[in-house]
Protein backbone atom coordinates (compact mmCIF):
# COMPACT_ATOMS: atom_id res chain seq x y z
CA UNK A 1 0.00 0.00 0.00
CA UNK A 2 3.28 2.43 0.92
CA UNK A 3 3.84 2.01 -3.22
CA UNK A 4 0.53 3.48 -3.99
CA UNK A 5 0.64 6.06 -2.31
CA UNK A 6 4.19 7.50 -3.40
CA UNK A 7 3.65 6.36 -6.83
CA UNK A 8 -0.16 8.69 -6.34
CA UNK A 9 1.56 11.45 -5.01
CA UNK A 10 4.51 11.51 -7.57
CA UNK A 11 2.09 12.01 -9.86
CA UNK A 12 -0.22 14.35 -8.79
CA UNK A 13 3.25 16.55 -8.02
CA UNK A 14 4.61 16.03 -11.34
CA UNK A 15 1.89 16.78 -13.27
CA UNK A 16 1.34 19.96 -11.43
CA UNK A 17 4.86 21.31 -10.58
CA UNK A 18 7.56 18.83 -12.39
CA UNK A 19 6.38 19.29 -15.79
CA UNK A 20 6.43 22.94 -15.42
CA UNK A 21 9.16 22.87 -13.70
CA UNK A 22 10.84 20.55 -16.31
CA UNK A 23 9.94 23.04 -19.01
CA UNK A 24 11.30 26.39 -17.17
CA UNK A 25 14.94 24.92 -16.58
CA UNK A 26 14.42 23.39 -21.01
CA UNK A 27 13.89 26.91 -21.80
CA UNK A 28 17.50 27.80 -20.13
CA UNK A 29 19.35 25.80 -21.98
CA UNK A 30 17.47 25.18 -25.43
CA UNK A 31 15.32 28.18 -26.51
CA UNK A 32 14.00 28.76 -29.81
CA UNK A 33 13.48 32.18 -30.69
CA UNK A 34 10.86 32.89 -33.38
CA UNK A 35 11.81 35.12 -36.25
CA UNK A 36 8.65 37.07 -35.77
CA UNK A 37 8.89 40.79 -37.94
CA UNK A 38 5.83 42.54 -39.25
CA UNK A 39 4.19 41.61 -42.67
CA UNK A 40 0.97 41.52 -43.96
CA UNK A 41 -0.63 38.20 -45.34
CA UNK A 42 -4.01 37.71 -46.41
CA UNK A 43 -5.91 36.65 -43.14
CA UNK A 44 -9.81 34.78 -43.03
CA UNK A 45 -11.23 35.28 -39.56
CA UNK A 46 -13.28 32.42 -39.05
CA UNK A 47 -16.00 32.30 -36.25
CA UNK A 48 -18.79 29.44 -35.93
CA UNK A 49 -21.59 30.51 -33.33
CA UNK A 50 -24.67 28.47 -32.34
CA UNK A 51 -27.62 30.88 -30.86
CA UNK A 52 -25.17 33.61 -30.18
CA UNK A 53 -27.42 36.43 -30.68
CA UNK A 54 -26.61 38.00 -27.12
CA UNK A 55 -22.71 38.46 -27.54
CA UNK A 56 -22.63 38.37 -31.18
CA UNK A 57 -23.38 42.28 -32.07
CA UNK A 58 -20.15 43.07 -29.29
CA UNK A 59 -18.12 40.69 -30.94
CA UNK A 60 -18.77 42.09 -34.55
CA UNK A 61 -18.01 45.08 -32.93
CA UNK A 62 -14.33 44.12 -31.67
CA UNK A 63 -13.94 42.56 -35.14
CA UNK A 64 -14.10 45.48 -36.83
CA UNK A 65 -11.63 47.35 -34.40
CA UNK A 66 -9.01 44.85 -35.56
CA UNK A 67 -6.37 46.66 -36.76
CA UNK A 68 -5.27 45.19 -40.02
CA UNK A 69 -5.88 46.20 -43.51
CA UNK A 70 -9.54 45.86 -44.71
CA UNK A 71 -8.49 44.91 -48.32
CA UNK A 72 -6.70 42.16 -46.69
CA UNK A 73 -8.82 40.86 -44.26
CA UNK A 74 -11.89 39.02 -44.27
CA UNK A 75 -14.38 37.74 -42.03
CA UNK A 76 -16.21 34.67 -42.18
CA UNK A 77 -19.23 33.98 -39.55
CA UNK A 78 -20.66 30.37 -39.94
CA UNK A 79 -24.07 30.24 -37.91
CA UNK A 80 -24.49 26.66 -36.66
CA UNK A 81 -28.28 25.74 -37.33
CA UNK A 82 -28.78 28.66 -34.91
CA UNK A 83 -32.61 29.92 -34.02
CA UNK A 84 -32.62 32.38 -32.23
CA UNK A 85 -31.64 36.28 -33.66
CA UNK A 86 -28.02 35.38 -35.08
CA UNK A 87 -29.41 35.06 -38.78
CA UNK A 88 -30.97 37.91 -38.43
CA UNK A 89 -27.52 39.54 -36.77
CA UNK A 90 -25.49 38.58 -39.57
CA UNK A 91 -27.61 39.34 -41.82
CA UNK A 92 -27.76 43.30 -41.25
CA UNK A 93 -24.04 43.02 -40.50
CA UNK A 94 -23.31 41.19 -43.94
CA UNK A 95 -21.51 42.51 -46.73
CA UNK A 96 -17.31 42.66 -48.38
CA UNK A 97 -15.54 42.08 -45.52
CA UNK A 98 -17.63 39.56 -43.80
CA UNK A 99 -19.46 37.04 -44.80
CA UNK A 100 -22.06 35.02 -43.45
CA UNK A 101 -22.88 31.26 -43.71
CA UNK A 102 -25.82 30.23 -42.13
CA UNK A 103 -26.18 26.61 -42.19
CA UNK A 104 -30.14 25.27 -42.08
CA UNK A 105 -29.13 22.28 -39.50
CA UNK A 106 -27.34 22.17 -36.32
CA UNK A 107 -24.38 19.94 -37.17
CA UNK A 108 -21.59 20.71 -34.13
CA UNK A 109 -18.89 23.34 -34.07
CA UNK A 110 -16.36 21.23 -36.12
CA UNK A 111 -18.71 20.45 -39.01
CA UNK A 112 -19.42 24.69 -38.81
CA UNK A 113 -15.31 25.22 -38.86
CA UNK A 114 -14.48 22.97 -41.90
CA UNK A 115 -17.68 25.28 -43.70
CA UNK A 116 -15.77 28.31 -42.58
CA UNK A 117 -12.06 26.76 -44.04
CA UNK A 118 -13.15 26.04 -47.30
CA UNK A 119 -14.94 29.12 -48.18
CA UNK A 120 -11.99 31.14 -46.66
CA UNK A 121 -9.23 33.05 -49.10
CA UNK A 122 -7.02 34.22 -47.05
CA UNK A 123 -3.41 32.69 -46.65
CA UNK A 124 -3.11 32.23 -43.07
CA UNK A 125 -6.68 31.51 -40.90
CA UNK A 126 -7.51 33.36 -37.35
CA UNK A 127 -10.00 31.07 -35.29
CA UNK A 128 -12.23 33.12 -32.34
CA UNK A 129 -14.61 32.62 -30.25
CA UNK A 130 -18.18 34.59 -30.05
CA UNK A 131 -17.76 35.80 -26.36
CA UNK A 132 -13.73 36.79 -25.88
CA UNK A 133 -13.08 39.99 -27.43
CA UNK A 134 -9.57 40.58 -28.68
CA UNK A 135 -7.04 43.79 -28.81
CA UNK A 136 -7.27 45.57 -32.23
CA UNK A 137 -2.99 45.01 -32.67
CA UNK A 138 -3.90 41.08 -32.04
CA UNK A 139 -3.82 39.64 -35.46
CA UNK A 140 -0.56 41.83 -36.73
CA UNK A 141 0.68 39.99 -33.54
CA UNK A 142 -0.46 36.63 -34.04
CA UNK A 143 0.66 37.47 -38.08
CA UNK A 144 4.28 38.53 -37.45
CA UNK A 145 4.85 35.39 -36.61
CA UNK A 146 4.66 33.64 -39.44
CA UNK A 147 7.57 35.72 -40.89
CA UNK A 148 9.32 32.40 -39.72
CA UNK A 149 8.39 29.95 -42.12
CA UNK A 150 9.28 27.38 -39.50
CA UNK A 151 5.85 28.84 -37.77
CA UNK A 152 2.90 26.73 -38.73
CA UNK A 153 0.38 27.99 -35.76
CA UNK A 154 0.27 30.33 -33.47
CA UNK A 155 -1.73 30.67 -30.34
CA UNK A 156 -2.77 34.22 -28.28
CA UNK A 157 -2.63 34.90 -24.93
CA UNK A 158 -6.44 34.78 -23.37
CA UNK A 159 -6.54 36.57 -19.85
CA UNK A 160 -10.29 35.55 -17.68
CA UNK A 161 -10.96 38.58 -16.65
CA UNK A 162 -13.75 41.27 -16.27
CA UNK A 163 -13.21 43.66 -19.23
CA UNK A 164 -11.95 46.76 -18.03
CA UNK A 165 -11.43 45.63 -14.44
CA UNK A 166 -8.92 43.62 -14.94
CA UNK A 167 -9.01 41.47 -11.87
CA UNK A 168 -8.62 37.61 -12.63
CA UNK A 169 -10.95 34.76 -10.91
CA UNK A 170 -8.87 33.53 -8.05
CA UNK A 171 -9.14 29.75 -8.19
CA UNK A 172 -9.29 29.41 -11.86
CA UNK A 173 -7.49 32.78 -12.48
CA UNK A 174 -4.32 30.44 -10.61
CA UNK A 175 -5.08 27.92 -13.25
CA UNK A 176 -5.56 29.51 -16.55
CA UNK A 177 -2.15 31.50 -15.26
CA UNK A 178 -0.54 28.31 -14.88
CA UNK A 179 -1.36 26.88 -18.38
CA UNK A 180 -0.23 30.24 -19.70
CA UNK A 181 3.20 29.69 -18.54
CA UNK A 182 3.09 26.17 -19.25
CA UNK A 183 2.04 27.13 -23.12
CA UNK A 184 4.64 29.97 -23.17
CA UNK A 185 7.80 27.29 -22.07
CA UNK A 186 6.36 24.79 -24.84
CA UNK A 187 6.42 27.39 -27.41
CA UNK A 188 9.97 29.01 -26.27
CA UNK A 189 11.50 25.48 -26.88
CA UNK A 190 9.34 23.87 -29.34
CA UNK A 191 6.05 23.51 -30.05
CA UNK A 192 2.35 23.88 -27.78
CA UNK A 193 0.50 20.61 -27.63
CA UNK A 194 -2.67 22.95 -28.40
CA UNK A 195 -3.60 26.52 -28.67
CA UNK A 196 -5.96 28.97 -27.27
CA UNK A 197 -9.18 28.62 -29.03
CA UNK A 198 -10.15 32.05 -27.93
CA UNK A 199 -7.41 33.00 -30.36
CA UNK A 200 -4.91 31.09 -32.94
CA UNK A 201 -4.41 31.26 -36.02
CA UNK A 202 -2.50 28.69 -38.72
CA UNK A 203 -1.04 28.61 -42.29
CA UNK A 204 -3.65 27.93 -44.20
CA UNK A 205 -1.85 25.21 -46.41
CA UNK A 206 -1.18 23.23 -42.98
CA UNK A 207 -5.06 23.06 -41.97
CA UNK A 208 -6.57 19.88 -42.01
CA UNK A 209 -10.58 18.62 -41.88
CA UNK A 210 -11.62 18.45 -38.85
CA UNK A 211 -13.34 14.89 -38.68
CA UNK A 212 -17.31 15.89 -37.70
CA UNK A 213 -17.39 14.66 -34.05
CA UNK A 214 -14.58 16.49 -33.00
CA UNK A 215 -14.56 18.58 -29.77
CA UNK A 216 -11.19 20.16 -29.41
CA UNK A 217 -10.29 21.76 -32.61
CA UNK A 218 -7.95 23.97 -30.89
CA UNK A 219 -6.11 20.71 -30.02
CA UNK A 220 -6.55 18.75 -33.23
CA UNK A 221 -5.54 21.75 -35.62
CA UNK A 222 -2.28 22.69 -33.97
CA UNK A 223 -1.23 18.89 -33.12
CA UNK A 224 -1.33 18.47 -36.80
CA UNK A 225 0.63 21.34 -37.87
CA UNK A 226 3.20 19.86 -35.40
CA UNK A 227 3.11 16.21 -37.22
CA UNK A 228 3.50 18.05 -40.35
CA UNK A 229 6.89 19.31 -39.24
CA UNK A 230 6.08 23.24 -37.99
CA UNK A 231 6.09 25.06 -35.09
CA UNK A 232 3.24 25.80 -32.90
CA UNK A 233 4.24 28.90 -30.82
CA UNK A 234 3.14 31.14 -27.75
CA UNK A 235 2.51 35.34 -28.93
CA UNK A 236 1.91 36.94 -25.35
CA UNK A 237 1.24 40.00 -27.65
CA UNK A 238 -1.58 38.60 -29.67
CA UNK A 239 -3.87 40.08 -25.86
CA UNK A 240 -7.32 38.37 -25.48
CA UNK A 241 -9.94 38.74 -22.91
CA UNK A 242 -12.37 36.25 -22.15
CA UNK A 243 -15.40 36.40 -19.18
CA UNK A 244 -14.90 34.00 -16.48
CA UNK A 245 -18.14 31.83 -15.85
CA UNK A 246 -20.03 32.62 -12.96
CA UNK A 247 -22.47 29.99 -13.28
CA UNK A 248 -20.64 26.89 -11.91
CA UNK A 249 -22.87 24.30 -13.38
CA UNK A 250 -22.20 25.59 -17.07
CA UNK A 251 -18.03 26.14 -16.24
CA UNK A 252 -17.95 22.57 -15.06
CA UNK A 253 -20.18 21.62 -18.35
CA UNK A 254 -17.19 23.32 -20.02
CA UNK A 255 -14.80 21.42 -18.49
CA UNK A 256 -16.01 18.10 -18.79
CA UNK A 257 -16.36 18.79 -22.52
CA UNK A 258 -12.85 19.83 -22.59
CA UNK A 259 -11.49 16.86 -20.52
CA UNK A 260 -13.89 14.46 -22.48
CA UNK A 261 -12.03 15.79 -25.68
CA UNK A 262 -8.59 14.68 -24.58
CA UNK A 263 -9.82 11.67 -24.12
CA UNK A 264 -11.43 11.51 -27.34
CA UNK A 265 -8.64 12.46 -29.15
CA UNK A 266 -6.74 9.18 -28.40
CA UNK A 267 -9.18 7.80 -29.74
CA UNK A 268 -9.97 9.55 -32.67
CA UNK A 269 -5.98 10.01 -33.63
CA UNK A 270 -4.14 7.01 -32.32
CA UNK A 271 -0.87 8.32 -33.56
CA UNK A 272 -0.63 11.12 -30.99
CA UNK A 273 0.96 8.37 -29.09
CA UNK A 274 3.33 7.22 -31.44
CA UNK A 275 6.85 8.78 -32.64
CA UNK A 276 4.91 10.37 -35.82
CA UNK A 277 4.09 13.02 -32.78
CA UNK A 278 6.52 15.06 -32.69
CA UNK A 279 5.17 16.37 -29.31
CA UNK A 280 4.46 12.96 -27.75
CA UNK A 281 6.34 13.83 -24.55
CA UNK A 282 4.50 17.03 -23.89
CA UNK A 283 1.52 16.14 -24.93
CA UNK A 284 1.15 12.92 -22.08
CA UNK A 285 2.75 15.49 -19.96
CA UNK A 286 0.41 18.55 -20.55
CA UNK A 287 -2.99 16.09 -21.24
CA UNK A 288 -2.74 12.39 -20.32
CA UNK A 289 -1.55 13.35 -17.02
CA UNK A 290 -3.97 15.74 -15.74
CA UNK A 291 -6.66 12.71 -16.92
CA UNK A 292 -5.07 10.57 -14.34
CA UNK A 293 -4.69 12.74 -11.33
CA UNK A 294 -8.20 12.11 -10.02
CA UNK A 295 -7.25 8.31 -9.83
CA UNK A 296 -3.91 9.27 -8.19
CA UNK A 297 -6.01 11.47 -5.33
CA UNK A 298 -8.23 9.01 -4.66
CA UNK A 299 -5.89 6.29 -4.26
CA UNK A 300 -3.29 8.78 -2.13
CA UNK A 301 -6.52 9.82 0.18
CA UNK A 302 -7.28 5.70 0.61
CA UNK A 303 -3.67 4.65 0.81
CA UNK A 304 -3.17 6.77 3.59
CA UNK A 305 -6.46 6.44 5.32
CA UNK A 306 -5.34 3.01 5.52
CA UNK A 307 -1.36 3.27 6.48
CA UNK A 308 -2.32 5.72 9.08
CA UNK A 309 0.86 6.57 10.70
CA UNK A 310 3.59 8.70 10.67
CA UNK A 311 3.92 10.37 8.05
CA UNK A 312 1.20 8.73 6.65
CA UNK A 313 -0.97 10.17 8.89
CA UNK A 314 0.30 13.79 8.56
CA UNK A 315 -0.12 13.41 4.46
CA UNK A 316 -3.96 12.30 5.38
CA UNK A 317 -4.42 15.27 7.54
CA UNK A 318 -3.06 17.93 4.75
CA UNK A 319 -5.15 15.87 2.59
CA UNK A 320 -8.45 16.90 4.72
CA UNK A 321 -7.56 20.03 5.06
CA UNK A 322 -6.70 20.91 1.49
CA UNK A 323 -9.99 19.11 0.94
CA UNK A 324 -12.03 21.66 3.94
CA UNK A 325 -10.87 24.72 2.11
CA UNK A 326 -13.58 24.50 -0.67
CA UNK A 327 -15.97 24.63 1.29
CA UNK A 328 -16.37 28.43 2.58
CA UNK A 329 -15.59 28.72 -1.13
CA UNK A 330 -18.47 26.35 -2.49
CA UNK A 331 -20.77 28.36 0.04
CA UNK A 332 -19.49 31.78 -0.70
CA UNK A 333 -18.05 32.83 2.64
CA UNK A 334 -15.18 34.15 4.25
CA UNK A 335 -12.66 36.47 3.16
CA UNK A 336 -8.68 37.21 2.75
CA UNK A 337 -6.02 34.34 2.52
CA UNK A 338 -8.52 31.78 3.92
CA UNK A 339 -10.86 32.38 0.90
CA UNK A 340 -8.15 32.61 -1.80
CA UNK A 341 -7.05 29.70 -0.67
CA UNK A 342 -10.33 27.79 -0.43
CA UNK A 343 -11.04 29.39 -3.93
CA UNK A 344 -7.68 27.72 -5.03
CA UNK A 345 -9.26 24.56 -3.65
CA UNK A 346 -12.13 24.70 -4.90
CA UNK A 347 -11.05 24.97 -8.61
CA UNK A 348 -9.11 22.35 -8.40
CA UNK A 349 -11.62 19.97 -7.11
CA UNK A 350 -13.99 20.45 -9.61
CA UNK A 351 -11.32 20.36 -12.31
CA UNK A 352 -10.63 16.60 -11.18
CA UNK A 353 -14.15 15.90 -10.36
CA UNK A 354 -14.75 17.08 -14.75
CA UNK A 355 -12.01 15.04 -15.28
CA UNK A 356 -14.00 11.63 -13.50
CA UNK A 357 -17.20 12.27 -15.40
CA UNK A 358 -15.11 13.06 -18.32
CA UNK A 359 -13.85 9.37 -18.10
CA UNK A 360 -17.44 7.98 -17.96
CA UNK A 361 -18.52 10.15 -21.03
CA UNK A 362 -15.63 8.21 -22.77
CA UNK A 363 -16.58 4.72 -21.59
CA UNK A 364 -20.22 5.21 -22.12
CA UNK A 365 -20.06 7.05 -25.13
CA UNK A 366 -21.94 9.81 -24.42
CA UNK A 367 -21.52 12.71 -27.02
CA UNK A 368 -22.50 16.71 -26.88
CA UNK A 369 -21.76 18.65 -30.63
CA UNK A 370 -21.68 21.94 -28.86
CA UNK A 371 -21.47 23.77 -25.90
CA UNK A 372 -21.75 27.19 -25.91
Amino acid sequence: MKWVFWISLSVIIYTYAGYPLWLWLRRLWRTRPVMSVPVLPSVSIVMAVHNEAETLPRKLRNLWEINYPPDRCEIIVVSDGSTDETNRILAAESHDRLRALLLPQHQGKASALNRGIQAAKGEILVFTDARPLVEPSAVRHLVANFADPAVGCVSGDISLEEPNIGTSVNGLGVYWKMETFIRRWEGATGSLVGAAGCLYAVRRELVVPLPPETILDDVYLPLNVARQGARVVFEPGAQGCDRAQVDRKREFRRKVRTLTGNYQLLKMAPWLLTRANPVRFEFVCHKLLRLLVPFALTAALVSSLILHSGVYKLALLLQLAFYMLAVPALLRQGRGILHRLGDISLAFLVLNAAALVAFLFFLTGKKEVWVR
